[in-house]
């Protein structure tokens, strides 16, 4: 583990705050995925994938994708069950990790770089400690690893719920109690420590998302079954076997980026340097007054340390 670098600001795409990307949908196994593209502004741009977190949808990579576009030809998707993705058969992480493996090969992108933020920096670690031929680099945002204190959780709340008969009744009915404009203020209080680092323009999209997800019969089985399998890959974490995401993560040779908030309230804020030091060629940067989401918060910041990132495996791969 090193310390992360950040390149320059001036380096960075100056862009005005951009619209969600367009979107289209794509069949594969017979279910729907969404896709985002963010459009390339470089001939030399390579491919990215984006992987969104628990109750998040591909949305929440707009602004880094378009940070980086003159780097990256980016693909935000949206993970079974969430954002416009059709629901997912099975909701476990290894499940979810296939997922995203399954739209690598039938799209022919890879390898590509991988981004993850929480639970879909999780199923990054998956794919990338797994299928090695498929990733380029890896850039991990509060990854959702395990830890085994859930009071460094916000999500700890809804733990006594997933051992409940008909939990997904009762999820539906508490994620519809609430205004939408509500909800996304308290989704936001969760995932951001600085609120006034979200433009009006990302609350009012926050805002529809949740109408959406109250109008999804599937939304709240979604969410539940998904949290669910997350907390199941942290128990197997520390029990004997090949599925363990810490074992994986040391499997993992593609350079890597951790990158974690100093005031993550979802994510343990010390499973980033845990992560940072299971993963072989990897690097580490934490940041004073954010939160879960670095991405949305600070994503300059986040961009400059993917440039970094970026520049560094080109010269490592470039002969000398």
């Amino acid at each position: 583990m090193k310390r992360a670098l950040l390149e320059a600001d001036e380096l960075l795409v100056r862009t005005e705050v951009p619209p969600p990307w367009p979107g289209r949908t794509v069949r594969i196994d017979g279910l729907v995925t969404h896709v985002r593209d963010t459009p390339a502004t470089s001939p030399d741009a390579e491919p990215a994938l984006y992987v969104h977190g628990l109750g998040g949808s591909a949305q929440n990579w707009t602004d880094l994708a378009g940070l980086l576009a003159d780097r990256l030809d980016g693909q935000a998707i949206d993970l079974p069950g969430f954002g416009l993705s059709d629901p997912g058969r099975r909701y476990t992480v290894p499940a979810l990790a296939d997922r995203v493996v399954r739209y690598l090969e039938h799209s022919g992108r890879g390898p590509v770089h991988l981004f993850g933020n929480s639970l879909g920096g999780a199923i990054a670690v998956r794919v990338a400690g797994l299928r090695p031929d498929l990733v380029r680099t890896l850039t991990l945002i509060s990854p959702a690893m395990p830890f085994l204190d859930p009071r460094r959780s916000a999500q700890s709340r809804m733990l006594p719920l997933l051992a409940l008969p008909g939990a997904e009744r009762l999820a539906a009915r508490w994620l519809t109690q609430l205004p939408p404009e509500e909800m996304a203020r308290q989704v936001m209080e969760a995932c951001v420590a600085d609120l006034s680092r979200i433009c009006d323009q990302r609350r009012r999209e926050a805002i529809e998302e949740i109408r959406i997800r109250y109008t999804t019969a599937h939304y709240a089985s979604a969410y539940v079954r998904t949290l669910r399998g997350l907390v199941g890959s942290f128990v197997r974490a520390y029990l004997p076997g090949a599925g363990s995401l810490w074992r994986i993560a040391r499997m993992i040779s593609a350079p890597t980026l951790v990158i974690g908030g100093w005031q993550d309230r979802l994510v343990d804020v010390r499973v980033p340097a845990q992560v940072a030091r299971a993963i072989p060629d990897s690097r580490l940067l934490m940041l004073d007054g954010v939160g879960h989401v670095a991405q949305l918060e600070v994503p300059r910041t986040v961009a400059r340390a993917v440039v970094a990132l970026l520049n560094e495996a080109r010269r490592t791969a470039s002969p000398a």
